[in-house]
C-alpha cells in the first residue's frame, strides 16, 4: 500500500475533483489574493500552484485546502458525502478512543532527496507567499508542525503555529501562553538552554489538523495520526537535534532557539478575520539543515476573514469535543452541537438538547462555556430545543427570535478565558479576557405543554410525502 502523505491526499483530491491548478502567480500578492476569493466561498476547490516566478517548475504552494467537509472528510479517510454531523460524531468517537499507532523510525525517505546545511540553507528558495496584503512579510508555517521533545519525559510534541520566514536560516515562531510547545521551550530557557526545534511545511492534512487541536499534554500527534491513518506515520530523525519529521514531508528544517533571542514577527491576518496587532519580538529559531523532496509543495492553511481553512475541520472537532465534555459533567439529553464558520468555530456554540426538567437549559449552556473545549475564546453560547438543527443557522435565528424572554433568558459571564487574536478581548491582570453571552433559546420549561404548536409537518406526514414522492424532494429539504 502507499504510503500516506500530501501527495496521496491531492491524487484523492483530484479524482474527486476538488483541486483546481493555476500557473504563473507570484508570491507577493497574487497567490494570496486568488486564495481569499476562494476563501469566500465554502466548498470551492484547493488550489495548487504552479511555474510561480523566481522559483523552479514544480516548486509548487497548495491552499484552500480544508474549507470543504467533503476534503476533511477525505483527509479523515472517511465517505466524502459526510456531513458537519456525520464529523463531529466521528470526531467524538476518535477523542473517546483516542487511537494511536506509533510513528514507525526508518532509515530514509524522500524528505532527504534535498538536503542543506550550515551556509547552504536559504528557506527563501521555498515559494512562500505573503497571504495578506497587510501582512508583515512571507509565513511559511501556516499549516504546518512544530516540533520539540520535552526535556524531562522526552513526550514529543507536534503543534501548528505561525512561522514568519525573515532570511535564509532564520524564522520567526509565534506560540501563545499556555501551549504545550511554548512551555517545552520555556523548560529549556530556565535551565539558560537553547531549545531544539523541527518544522515541517508539507505533510498529510490529518498531521496538521491533530496540530491545531486540544490533544491532551502527554500525547504524541505524530503517534495519534497513526490512529486516523491506519498506519504508524514513517519518520527519520533530524541530523542536529535528533527530532522525529516524517519521511514523507515535503519540507522541513530544524534550528535552535536561544533565550532571549527576538526577531519583530507579524503582523498577519488570523481566524478572526483581524490583524492581531502590529509586530512584536517574537522567538527565532536559527536554522541549520534544511531538507524538501524533488518538486515541493508548500502547504498554507491561510487564517482570514472566515470562514478559512480552520473553520470547517476544527468545527466539528470543537462540535464533538463540547458535546463528550458535556455529557461527562452529566448534562443529559443533548442532540447536537453546532460551531458557526462565521465566528471562526470558536466565537459561537449552538447546543441542541431534549428538555427534561427546569434549568436545564441553562445548565447545558453554563457547561458549554466553561468546559475545555469550549471556554477558550468563546462570545456566544445558544441552546435550543431538539426540534431545532443546531448547524442551521436560520434554524438557530428562528427559534432566538421566537423562544427568548430577554429579562429572564440571557446571562453575562464576565472574565472569560480568551486570547490577543480576539478583537474584543481586554486586559486583565497582566492575561486577555473576555465577556461572553448565554441566551436560552428553549421554549421555557413552564410553558413547555401549552407552547404554540409549531407550522411544519409531522413525522408521519413527511415520511408519506417522501416515500410517494420522493423522486421529486428536493435534496436538502
Amino acid at each position: 500500500m502507499p504510503v500516506k502523505d500530501l501527495r496521496s491526499w491531492i491524487a484523492e483530491l483530484e479524482n474527486a475533483g476538488e483541486v483546481t491548478t493555476i500557473k504563473g502567480a507570484n508570491t507577493t500578492e497574487e497567490i494570496g489574493g486568488i486564495v481569499d476569493i476562494y476563501m469566500r466561498k465554502p466548498g470551492n476547490p484547493a488550489v495548487l500552484f504552479d511555474e510561480i516566478p523566481g522559483h523552479p517548475k514544480g516548486h509548487r504552494v497548495l491552499a484552500n485546502i480544508l474549507t470543504s467537509h467533503q476534503r476533511c472528510a477525505i483527509a479523515l479517510g472517511q465517505d466524502p458525502k459526510s456531513t458537519h454531523r456525520d464529523l463531529t460524531q466521528w470526531w467524538r468517537k476518535y477523542f473517546a478512543d483516542k487511537p494511536s499507532v506509533p510513528a514507525r523510525p526508518v532509515n530514509g525517505g524522500p524528505i532527504l532527496e534535498n538536503v542543506m546545511k550550515g551556509g547552504e540553507v536559504d528557506i527563501t528558495k521555498i515559494p512562500t507567499p505573503r497571504w495578506h496584503e497587510g501582512d508583515g512579510g512571507p509565513f511559511i508555517g501556516t499549516a504546518c508542525l512544530v516540533i520539540m521533545k520535552d526535556p524531562d519525559s522526552g513526550w514529543v510534541n507536534a503543534g501548528c503555529y505561525r512561522i514568519q520566514s525573515h532570511g535564509p536560516n532564520t524564522a520567526g515562531l509565534m506560540m501563545s501562553p499556555g501551549k504545550h510547545c511554548r512551555i517545552i521551550m520555556g523548560k529549556y530557557h530556565d535551565r539558560g538552554e537553547k531549545c531544539p526545534v523541527a518544522v515541517v511545511t508539507g505533510m498529510h492534512p490529518a498531521l496538521f489538523m491533530l496540530a491545531g487541536l486540544e490533544v491532551p499534554y502527554g500525547k504524541s500527534e505524530l503517534d495519534m495520526a497513526g490512529g486516523i491513518l491506519g498506519e504508524g506515520v514513517e519518520v527519520i530523525n533530524m541530523p542536529k537535534t535528533g527530532l522525529p519529521v516524517p519521511a514523507h514531508a515535503e519540507i522541513a528544517f530544524e534550528g535552535y532557539i536561544a533565550p532571549d533571542d527576538k526577531i519583530m514577527e507579524g503582523p498577519l491576518g488570523e481566524w478572526t478575520g483581524y490583524y492581531s496587532g502590529e509586530a512584536r519580538p517574537e522567538p527565532v529559531i536559527r536554522i541549520e539543515t534544511l531538507m524538501h523532496r524533488n518538486n515541493p509543495i508548500l502547504v498554507g492553511a491561510i487564517p482570514g476573514v472566515p470562514p478559512n481553512d480552520n473553520t470547517f475541520y476544527f468545527g466539528a472537532y470543537r462540535c464533538g469535543a463540547v458535546w463528550n465534555q458535556l455529557e461527562a459533567a452529566g448534562v443529559p439529553g443533548v442532540q447536537g452541537v453546532g460551531a458557526l464558520e462565521a465566528g471562526g468555530s470558536r466565537f459561537w456554540l449552538t447546543v441542541s438538547i431534549k428538555q427534561m426538567y427546569g434549568g436545564h437549559s441553562k445548565q447545558a449552556a453554563m457547561a458549554a462555556a466553561s468546559c475545555h473545549a469550549g471556554a477558550f475564546n468563546n462570545r456566544w453560547v445558544v441552546v435550543v430545543d431538539d426540534d431545532i438543527d443546531p448547524t442551521n443557522i436560520n434554524d438557530v435565528l428562528w427559534a432566538m427570535c421566537t423562544r427568548v424572554d430577554a429579562r429572564e433568558d440571557l446571562e453575562i459571564i464576565r472574565g472569560g478565558w480568551s486570547s490577543a487574536l480576539d478583537p474584543m478581548c481586554y486586559e486583565y491582570d497582566g492575561d486577555r479576557r473576555n465577556t461572553r453571552t448565554i441566551i436560552d433559546a428553549c421554549i421555557p420549561w413552564s410553558r413547555i405543554k401549552t407552547f404554540p404548536k409549531v407550522a411544519r409537518n409531522s413525522k408521519e406526514l413527511e415520511a408519506k410525502v417522501r416515500e410517494k414522492f420522493g423522486k421529486f424532494m428536493p435534496k436538502n429539504g
